[in-house]
């Protein structure tokens, strides 16, 4: 799978480096150590997203997962304090082929390094990508554990045993690891050139937003559409989400298994599409809201990761390229009566979308509000307001 140049045997004697990533089945992807030193644990995944690393490696819907970027090159435009998808990045470590240790734009404050330390995230740099790529793509995501040592032995006995002992994603409920500690408000607008970002200051309509990891993006569009936004913790009762009175509810994306997640988290979305009031799931909250209304979720062998997505909507025929992240998927087959499937992806024409029949409650599996990526489906954003609008 591997060459000999990336990849050795964990039968080989323990070797002198400063970095590598040991995955369970013991293949070693030998490398250079930076940002933060030590070793992490997680499921592997590839992302083939171009641009937009910061906003990746802050999104937290990659909880308990190692990323591996195909671009060979990360770090190109530093790092800065705008472009962040939350204050606590969760992902565990990060794999790149090479890091641009001279980062070079006017926006930057920080090398990814710098970044990488400052958020205790350790990552490998040298490693061939490709052959990583390759044997995801043949086997599936595996587990791993990236290494920076800064110098000094690899224990490889000890690497594979902390691969091994990972549990996995399937059956862990990861929400409650990112949510928001308590209920919050929000008006940070978009972000515009020479100007960063506004307040919203004369919102028209109510939104709660349940937090199961949500990206600041997501809130950012909905501020921009004249949201009177309101965010509640991933454990929120039907009663708490609507004690705001709210004219419209976003589910919002986040990490982990959603079944764990649906525990606590269905009960709370039937009770508010009981009442009658707008709907919009992202991600997480897509596939929650396909929990609740009776279908089922599935793991995925390599799952979506990138900005460069195809995904043709079924009401329109038109195809949108979209930025993903999910490792698990609605299985179509389970929809039940009444629940139509909207979207579909291109590479494998997994379920990418719902709606209920005569009401507005829908959801996507994607990302709409990107960060990085395509800006195809700011739309949905759109006729959620307008659907929250009527209420108001």
């Amino acid at each position: 799978m591997t060459d000999a140049s990336s990849a050795h045997s964990a039968s080989a004697e323990t070797v002198f480096s400063c970095g590598g990533l040991m995955l369970a089945d013991g293949t070693f992807f030998e490398g250079t150590g930076f940002g933060a030193p030590g070793a992490a644990v997680g499921e592997v995944c590839f992302n083939t997203a171009m641009t937009g690393y910061q906003e990746i490696l802050s999104d937290p819907s990659y909880a308990g997962q190692i990323v591996a970027f195909t671009f060979p090159h990360i770090g190109i435009v530093g790092t800065n304090a705008e472009d962040i998808e939350t204050v606590t990045p969760a992902v565990r470590g990060l794999i790149v082929r090479a890091d641009a240790e001279h980062p070079s734009n006017y926006r930057s404050l920080l090398a990814l390094d710098g970044w990488l330390k400052k958020h205790n995230i350790p990552a490998v740099a040298g490693i061939d990508t490709r052959a990583l790529t390759s044997l995801i793509r043949e086997k599936g995501m595996p587990h791993g554990v990236v290494v920076n040592l800064g110098g000094g032995e690899l224990d490889r006995d000890t690497l594979i045993k902390q691969a091994k002992g990972f549990a996995g994603l399937e059956g862990l409920d990861l929400a409650k690891d990112v949510t928001a500690g308590q209920t919050s408000k929000w008006s940070e607008m978009p972000w515009a050139w020479g100007e960063g970002y506004k307040s919203e200051g004369k919102p028209s309509f109510r939104v709660t937003v349940i937090d199961y990891g949500v990206k600041r993006n997501i809130l950012r569009l909905l501020a921009g559409l004249g949201a009177d936004i309101t965010v509640v913790p991933a454990n929120a009762s039907t009663e708490e989400v609507m004690r705001h009175k709210p004219h419209g509810v976003l589910l919002s994306n986040g990490p982990g298994d959603p079944a764990a997640t649906g525990v606590y988290a269905i009960p709370t979305i039937k009770g508010v599409i009981e009442t009658g009031t707008p709907v919009f799931g992202i991600c997480l909250g897509h596939q929650m809201l396909g929990l609740a209304l009776g279908a089922k979720t599935k793991k995925m062998a390599q799952g979506h990761h990138g900005a460069n997505h195809p995904v043709k909507d079924l009401t329109t025929g038109k195809v949108e390229i979209v930025s993903m992240n999910h490792g698990f998927t609605v299985d179509r087959d389970t929809l039940p009566k009444g629940v139509t499937e909207t979207h579909v992806s291109l590479f494998d024409n997994t379920n990418c979308g719902i709606a209920v029949e005569g009401k507005d409650v829908f959801s996507v599996q994607y990302h709409p509000e990107a960060s990085p990526g395509p800006m195809d489906s700011h739309y949905l954003f759109e006729r959620f307001a307008e659907a929250a609008k009527k209420r108001a």
